[in-house]
C-alpha cells in the first residue's frame, strides 16, 4: 500500500488519491512527495490524460506535514542541517511548482493540463498548500471541515509555498489573519475569503467536469500572467507600504519580539513581493529554514505538537481496558461544576448535575444554555444542537440520580469537611466500580481520599477556569490511587477533547506550585519599591501572557489571601512568603479584591482594565534605583522554573513532557520557550546555575539551585537528553 494511488478513467481524467495507510488523517512525508511527483509526471506525459484531479480517500483531505520529516532533513544533512533543510524545502517547492505549471510552455503559457483539487473535508497546512498550487480548488459543502494554515500556532509558518501563494492571491492585508493568526475557516467562509474556488456537494465530480472543459487561460496563475499586481499593493506602492508598516507594528506588539516565526513570515512576504514568483519561493524557503534552525521553533514544535499529541493519545496511560465515560455525575453546580457539566454534555456524555438546592442546580445548567446561546448568535451552534446538549444534563438535588454513573467529579467548596460529606453521599449510591474524582486546586488528594471507602478509585481531576476555554486538565494521583482510576480520568479528558497531564500528590500539585511563586515574586517586587509597570512589562516582554499583578487581579486577591492563610497554617515557621502577605493582606483590607471588584492592582472602569492603581505607589514608593530589565525577567522566570525542577526532583512530575505542555497550556508559560524544561535546555544548565546562584546571593533561598540542576550542569546534561522520551526508551 502507498500514500497515493493513480487511476485513469474513460474520459481521460487521471485521479490521484491521497490515502495514507494506517492513519485517520493524511499527513505528508518525503516518500509521499516523491510518489506524488512521479504520478504528476505520469499524468503530464500521457497523451490520454486530459486533466488531473487530486483528492483524498479519507473523510478529510489532509492534516498537514509530518513534522518529524523536517527533523529528518536536518539530521540527514549531518554537519550542514540548514543546507539539508533548505534543499528539502526547495524539493517540495519544485513538486508544487510542477503542478502549478502543469507542462505549459514557459513563454506562451499554453499547452498545460488542468489540475484540480477536490477536498472532501478538512485541509490544513500542506493539505492547503498543495491545493493552492493546483488550478482550481473544489471543497465539499461540509460545515465541520476546517481549511487553513495553522503552522504559526506551533512556532513555524507555511513553508511549502503557502505564505507566498496566499499573500499573492489575497494581498498581504487580507492574507494576514490566515498566515499570522492561523485562522481556520469552514468551506463557505474560505470561498468567501477567496482561498478556495468552489463549494459543492460532490467535489470529485465537479473537479472532473471542470478539468475536461478548462481553457489555457484557466490554468495561468495571476502571478505568472503578464502585468500581475499584488492585491492591496506591493511594498513600494503607497497603500502596500502602509500595510507592511502596520503589519510590522502589529506583529511586534503581539509577539513582543520573542517569537521568531511571525517576523520571519512577514519578512518572507515583504521581500517576496519585490521579486518574481520563483525567487519569492526561494526567499520563503530561506526564512523557513531560518525559523526551523531557531531553538525556539524546535521547542515549540516539540511541546505544542509532538508532546501534546503524545499525551492526548495516552502516552502515560496505564495498560488497562477502555474506560470511556458513559454517565458522569458532577457534584456542585457552581462555575467549575457547571463548566465541567457543559464540556461533558458537549462531548456526548450523559450528565447528572447536583447541588444543595434545585435553584442552584438549575443555575448550573443555565450556564450551558448561555454558552450555547452565544454559539447560536455566532452561527456556530444550531437550535437542534443546543437542545441535544441540554437534554444530556439533568439538574437535581437527588443523589439517587447518580445511580449508574461510572465517574463522579466533585466540584464543591474547597473545604475538607464539605468534600468529605458529598463523597460519602455519592458513594452510597454509585456502582462499586465507579471512579470518584475531586476537582481541587489546593487540597491534598490523599487527605481527601480518607473520606472514601475505596481510595484506590479516588483521584484528583483539576480543571482550570473557565473550563470550556482552558485546554489543560491536571490529573493527580493520591497515594492509593490505582491504575483504573488513572485510565478513567485520562479517557474522560480525551473524550472532552482536552490535554491531560498526570502528576503525583503534593502541595499545589504542579501548575499552582509553579504559578503561585510567579505571582508572589511580582508582589515582592512591589514591596521592594520596583516600579509595578516595569514588573508587568518585563513579564510580557519575556512572553508571559499576563504580568503577575494582572494575573492576581484576574484570579482575585481574596483567593490569594485564602491560599496564603491556609499555606501558612500548614507550613508554620517554614512559611516563606511573609513579605508577599504584607502587600496582599493590605490590598484586601483596602477592599481591592481584583477585577471582580473593579479594584485591584489595576483600576477598572465599566469592566475594562485601566492603569496601575496610584495607591500602590503611595504605600510602596518607587526606589530611586530600579533593576535591569533582565534581572526582573530572571526573577519572574526562575520563580516558576525552579519549582518545575523541584517537582521533577521530588517525583511530583514523572514526565518532563507533561511539565512543558502543562506549563504552556495551564498558565501560559512563555510559549516561545517550549516550556520550563525546554527553556532550561535552551539556556544550558551551567548558565541556569549561574543565574540561580546570583539570585540566591541577592534575594535569598527561594532561588537556591536544585541539586538535580547543579548535577546536570556539572555533567553537561540537558533535560531532554536525560529525561526525554528518547532517553527513556534507550
Amino acid at each position: 500500500m502507498t500514500d497515493f494511488t493513480y487511476a485513469l478513467d474513460a474520459d481521460g481524467v487521471a485521479t490521484i488519491t491521497w490515502d495514507v495507510p494506517g492513519k485517520s488523517m493524511n499527513v505528508m512525508s518525503l516518500a509521499g512527495f516523491a510518489l506524488l511527483s512521479d504520478m504528476i509526471d505520469t499524468g503530464l506525459a500521457d497523451d490520454a490524460v486530459k486533466g488531473i484531479v487530486i483528492t483524498s480517500g479519507k473523510k478529510d483531505f489532509a492534516g498537514g506535514m509530518d513534522l518529524n520529516v523536517i527533523a529528518k532533513m536536518k539530521a540527514d544533512a549531518g554537519a550542514e542541517p540548514a543546507k539539508g533543510l533548505f534543499e528539502g524545502v526547495m524539493m517540495m517547492h519544485g513538486v508544487l511548482r510542477k503542478i502549478e505549471r502543469a507542462g505549459m510552455d514557459p513563454k506562451t503559457l499554453k499547452g498545460g493540463k488542468p489540475i484540480a483539487a477536490a477536498l472532501p473535508g478538512t485541509a490544513l497546512g500542506i493539505g492547503l498548500e498543495l491545493p493552492l498550487a493546483t488550478h482550481r480548488i473544489f471543497a465539499a459543502d461540509n460545515p465541520k471541515a476546517k481549511i487553513g494554515l495553522p503552522e504559526i500556532m506551533v512556532g513555524i509558518f507555511p513553508g511549502a509555498g503557502g505564505t507566498t501563494r496566499l499573500s499573492r492571491k489575497l494581498g498581504a492585508m487580507m492574507a494576514a489573519p490566515f498566515l499570522l493568526e492561523g485562522k481556520l475557516s469552514d468551506p463557505k467562509s474560505a470561498k468567501a475569503a477567496g482561498i478556495i474556488d468552489e463549494v459543492v456537494a460532490d467535489p470529485v465530480a465537479a473537479a472532473k467536469a471542470w478539468v475536461l472543459t478548462a481553457k489555457d487561460a484557466d490554468l495561468v496563475k495571476p502571478w505568472d500572467a503578464k502585468g500581475y499586481k499584488m492585491p492591496g499593493g506591493a511594498p513600494y506602492h503607497p497603500a502596500g507600504f502602509m500595510t507592511f508598516v502596520g503589519a510590522s507594528a502589529m506583529v511586534h506588539g503581539k509577539t513582543m519580539g520573542v517569537y521568531p516565526a511571525p517576523k520571519a513570515l512577514l519578512s518572507a512576504v515583504y521581500e517576496g513581493a519585490l521579486v518574481p514568483f520563483d525567487q519569492a519561493l526561494k526567499i520563503e524557503a530561506r526564512w523557513f529554514t531560518h525559523v526551523m534552525m531557531d531553538p525556539s521553533s524546535s521547542a515549540m514544535i516539540r511541546s505544542l505538537f509532538i508532546n501534546k499529541e503524545a499525551l492526548e493519545k495516552g502516552a502515560n496511560r496505564p495498560q488497562v481496558a477502555d474506560q470511556s465515560v458513559k454517565k458522569l455525575g458532577v457534584l456542585g453546580a457552581g462555575m467549575m461544576g457547571a463548566g465541567i457539566a457543559y464540556v461533558a454534555a458537549q462531548a456526548g456524555i450523559e450528565v447528572v448535575l447536583i447541588d444543595a438546592t434545585q435553584d442552584a442546580a438549575d443555575r448550573g445548567k443555565a450556564y450551558s444554555t448561555g454558552i450555547l446561546d452565544k454559539g447560536i448568535a455566532r452561527k456556530k451552534v444550531t437550535e437542534d444542537k443546543k437542545a441535544e446538549v441540554l437534554a444530556r444534563i439533568t439538574a437535581t438535588t437527588d443523589y439517587a440520580a447518580l445511580t449508574g454513573c461510572d465517574l463522579i467529579v466533585e466540584a464543591v467548596f474547597e473545604d475538607v469537611g464539605v468534600k468529605a460529606g458529598v463523597t460519602a453521599k455519592a458513594e452510597a449510591v454509585i456502582p462499586s466500580d465507579a471512579v470518584f474524582a475531586t476537582n481541587t486546586s489546593t487540597l491534598p488528594i490523599s487527605e481527601l481520599a480518607k473520606a472514601s471507602a475505596r481510595p484506590e478509585q479516588f483521584i484528583g481531576i483539576h480543571f482550570f477556569s473557565p473550563v470550556d476555554k482552558m485546554l489543560l486538565v491536571e490529573i493527580i494521583k493520591g497515594k492509593q490511587t490505582g491504575p483504573v482510576a488513572v485510565a478513567k480520568a485520562l479517557d474522560f479528558v480525551r473524550q472532552i477533547r482536552k490535554t491531560p497531564i498526570v502528576v503525583n500528590d503534593a502541595r499545589f500539585f504542579y501548575a499552582n506550585r509553579c504559578i503561585i511563586p510567579y505571582i508572589n515574586e511580582g508582589i515582592r517586587m512591589v514591596a521592594e519599591g520596583i516600579d509595578p509597570i516595569l514588573v508587568e512589562n518585563a513579564a510580557k516582554l519575556v512572553g508571559m501572557p499576563l504580568g503577575p499583578l494582572q494575573l492576581v487581579d484576574e484570579t482575585s486577591i481574596d483567593l490569594g489571601v485564602k491560599i496564603a492563610k491556609a499555606t501558612r497554617a500548614a507550613m508554620g515557621d517554614a512559611y516563606p512568603d511573609g513579605a508577599v502577605d504584607e502587600v496582599l493582606f493590605w490590598m484586601a483590607d483596602q477592599g481591592r479584591m481584583g477585577k471582580k471588584a473593579s479594584a485591584g492592582f489595576y483600576t477598572y472602569e465599566a469592566g475594562k482594565r485601566g492603569d496601575i492603581w496610584d495607591g500602590i505607589g503611595k504605600k510602596y514608593p518607587e526606589a530611586d534605583a530600579q533593576p535591569e530589565l533582565t534581572e526582573v525577567q530572571h526573577r519572574l522566570l526562575m520563580a516558576q522554573v525552579l519549582e518545575a525542577v523541584r517537582a521533577l526532583e521530588e517525583g511530583v512530575l514523572e514526565d518532563i513532557r507533561e511539565g512543558d505542555v502543562g506549563a504552556i497550556l495551564g498558565w501560559g508559560f512563555a510559549p516561545w520557550s517550549g516550556g520550563p524544561f525546554s527553556w532550561l535546555d535552551m539556556l544550558g544548565a551551567p548558565r541556569a546555575v549561574e543565574i540561580c546562584d546570583a539570585l540566591t546571593a541577592r534575594y535569598g533561598a527561594r532561588f537556591t539551585t536544585p541539586a538535580l540542576l547543579r548535577e546536570m550542569a556539572d555533567k553537561g546534561q540537558s533535560f531532554y537528553g536525560r529525561f526525554g522520551a528518547t532517553a527513556k526508551a534507550a
